[in-house]
């Protein structure tokens, strides 16, 4: 039924191809369940339809950063508010079951009942851009290595006038002189690794140069999106895209730094019972924002005077060199936060 003087709240379960919605109202009953295409239309449908059955809609979206991504920027651009759900636990799908339609009923009263209230990360400026270099510049990274690795493979079972030659020259001399061979014919074991090894120089060094395209602008939008940032000690462009990434384009949903370093990984969590009072490991959060906080504390153990003072004190008091350096990752995450500090106060509103 439409109840146009109260809110309403709508999950969503989010597809490839469709997406399905339920919604309720403020006290939790049932209003109706909607299935729509992932096009353009199908999303107007669904916000028309939300808007028909009350005046303020919150939208709870399953996979906002995947499949929900276009449905969630729709959304936002029209002025709703739009909070990341996480898929259900397996204990309750085995109890209930699994549908589309339960997983959005799931989802709803996520956010009826407050277990779901951060807004979903938005990537549509220069984070959006950051996000995109990234996941280009990781493939060629990735396949940049696999090519070092064939090439030392071929050296390795190469004949032995070959071997010999190339064995001892370091990857980037080897990567020169392989992108020179003229191999001729290929009737021999030699002049058939010489051609592999050649292509492999050929590719090697056009990722190489992608790659430096990539780092210039990525350093570009990094300084761009946050200076501050880039001025912390340990911070390069690779590090600050992998943090402004967790953080997104909204930081302000951020509500402290508590809620950032737990977002990293870097909040221990309590795990205490009776007698024992404890905390344990975080092993969730965005794992790269983590590895990059990781990052940043590895170079001041090497580089920084009161890193290392720091290491030595709590060394002395008992504390083992990976506990010492969770709590270090700990610190740096505030650090950070209060660098994207200017960038999470929302926009004043002019009076």
């Amino acid at each position: 039924m439409t109840d146009p003087d109260h809110s309403v709240t709508v999950g969503v379960d989010t597809h490839l191809d469709t997406h399905v919605a339920a919604a309720f109202n403020h006290l939790g009953q049932p209003l109706g369940h909607l299935e729509i295409p992932t096009t353009p239309a199908g999303y107007r449908r669904l916000l028309g339809w939300a808007q028909s059955l009350g005046s303020a809609v919150t939208f709870g979206i399953e996979g906002t950063g995947s499949f929900g991504a276009g449905l969630a920027r729709y959304l936002r651009a029209a002025g709703c508010t739009v909070i990341e759900v996480s898929r259900p636990n397996r204990q309750t799908r085995r109890s209930r079951g699994k549908s589309d339609p339960l997983d959005a009923v799931a989802a709803a009263r996520a956010v009826l009942a407050g277990e779901a209230a951060g807004l979903a990360k938005s990537d549509e400026d220069r984070v959006g851009m950051i996000r995109s270099l990234r996941i280009a510049r990781r493939s060629a990274v990735k396949m940049r290595t696999q090519i070092a690795n064939q090439m030392d493979a071929l050296v390795l079972t190469a004949s032995t006038d070959l071997r010999e030659r190339l064995r001892h020259l370091s990857h980037d001399a080897l990567v020169t002189l392989a992108a020179g061979f003229r191999p001729g014919a290929v009737t021999t074991p030699a002049a058939a690794t010489k051609l592999a090894l050649r292509g492999l120089a050929e590719r090697h060094r056009l990722l190489a140069a992608e790659l430096d395209q990539l780092d210039v602008e990525l350093r570009r939008l990094t300084v761009e999106a946050a200076p501050a940032l880039l001025a912390i000690h340990g911070v390069g462009p690779d590090v600050a895209g992998a943090l402004l990434l967790a953080a997104g384009d909204n930081p302000h949903r951020l509500r402290s730094e508590a809620a950032f370093a737990s977002l990293c990984g870097v909040a221990p969590l309590p795990a205490s019972s009776g007698k024992t009072h404890r905390h344990r490991l975080n092993r969730g959060g965005d794992r790269q924002a983590n590895n990059a906080l990781w990052r940043i504390v590895f170079v001041r153990l090497a580089h920084d005077p009161r890193t290392r003072t720091h290491v030595e004190r709590r060394t002395a008091e008992g504390l083992s060199r990976r506990d010492i350096v969770r709590c270090l990752k700990r610190y740096v995450a505030r650090e950070v936060f209060l660098a994207l500090r200017p960038l999470t106060a929302p926009t004043p509103v002019a009076s």
